[in-house]
């Protein structure tokens, strides 16, 4: 497998659990890219702005995470705090659009008043107008990624599986439709089934066997503050930029949405937008400076839109990559599907939005 990120390891976890030796090899540090430096919400941002094919995965992938994370803590004793904190969506917004969707999906809404969040205040007005009401999800849970990776990490060892970092593949031989081996500085590595889950360099990593597969670098910033206590009870979202509360203190902002190539140099300008950001919302943040300021580069894919499935020509290579903003909320739901497809097992729905992606874009 090339690519140790949260769909790597998601996706190594079901193949040792189905009885298969998995061998993972990772160009860096496990989990050091897209997967570590997000912010671990579990939904998409706003669900009804995307396409039934990105918020069926996101639900179906969603609803493993109460039993996989209380697995995963009772293998390890690493405890990724999993928890249903909701969203709150201030202004402006699209409550026609929402409402419907809503309805639609099953899925819970409420009208509030910005005061009914602790530590949130109203922006726009003080009047309990329509506008200045927030959305909220009470359903959306989050996850702190990088303690997931570790969880998932160490569970993989104790399965059995190889990881090895510091391994960049270099070169993929082929022959007669299928691959031979994966060259390395280290070594040639021989395996029956292939699987590709390296993000954002998955085109690069195929070359001209990547066919169509559109699926690039998007860089994102993001600032954390450490408060003395929780300064919010749920998530809260504004346009693309939002706040997530951990159960410690720490806040973090996030996130810009750069396309800058692979280059993910951390600048001034997002500092100021994200912490500028912050602070009209939580106006103690003001007297507070930024522990800490990153980046990451995503993954990102037409409309969202992951490619999950077999390579249309290369007959032992599967692809589980291009989850943009939203691996981590759809790893092991993505991780599910490509272990169907390879066991020939069916599927819980239609996949074949999935399995585009090698052939021609998706844009919207």
């Amino acid at each position: 497998m090339i690519g140790v990120g949260i769909i790597g390891l998601a996706t190594a976890l079901r193949l040792l659990e189905e009885g298969a030796t998995v061998t993972l090899l990772d160009r860096h540090n496990a989990g050091c890219e897209a997967s570590w430096a997000g912010g671990g919400i579990l939904s998409p941002l706003y669900p009804w702005n995307y396409p039934e094919s990105v918020t069926r995965l996101t639900a179906f992938s969603t609803a493993y995470y109460p039993a996989w994370i209380t697995e995963l803590h009772a293998a390890t004793g690493i405890d990724p705090e999993y928890q249903v904190c909701g969203l709150v969506i201030l202004p402006p917004y699209d409550q026609s659009k929402a409402i419907y969707w809503c309805h639609t999906h099953s899925t819970a809404l409420t009208h509030e008043l910005y005061s009914h969040h602790r530590g949130l205040i109203p922006i726009h007005t003080t009047s309990e107008s329509k506008e200045s009401q927030t959305l909220f999800l009470p359903e959306v849970a989050q996850v702190r990624n990088p303690r997931l990776l570790q969880a998932l990490y160490q569970h993989i060892g104790q399965l059995g599986g190889n990881i090895i970092e510091g391994c960049e593949v270099r070169k993929i031989d082929i022959s007669n439709q299928k691959i031979d081996a994966l060259q390395t500085a280290y070594k040639k590595f021989s395996a029956g089934q292939y699987i590709l889950s390296a993000g954002a360099w998955s085109k690069q990593i195929l070359g001209e066997h990547a066919l169509q597969l559109d699926i690039k670098p998007i860089c994102g910033q993001m600032l954390l503050y450490k408060l003395p206590e929780k300064p919010l009870d749920s998530i809260v979202l504004q346009q693309d930029l939002y706040l997530i509360p951990r159960q410690d203190g720490h806040l973090l902002v996030g996130s810009t949405i750069e396309d800058t190539g692979f280059d993910k140099q951390i600048t001034p300008d997002a500092k100021d937008k994200l912490s500028s950001w912050a602070e009209s919302i939580l106006p103690q943040l003001k007297i507070i400076s930024p522990r800490e300021h990153w980046s990451g580069l995503r993954p990102a894919s037409p409309a969202n839109l992951p490619v999950i499935g077999r390579h249309p020509y290369l007959e032992n290579l599967y692809i589980n990559s291009g989850h943009f903003r939203y691996g981590v909320t759809m790893a092991p739901g993505s991780a599910e599907i490509l272990i169907n497809e390879i066991l020939k097992r069916p599927q819980p729905f239609d996949v074949t939005p999935y399995q585009q992606g090698w052939l021609h874009s998706q844009c919207n």
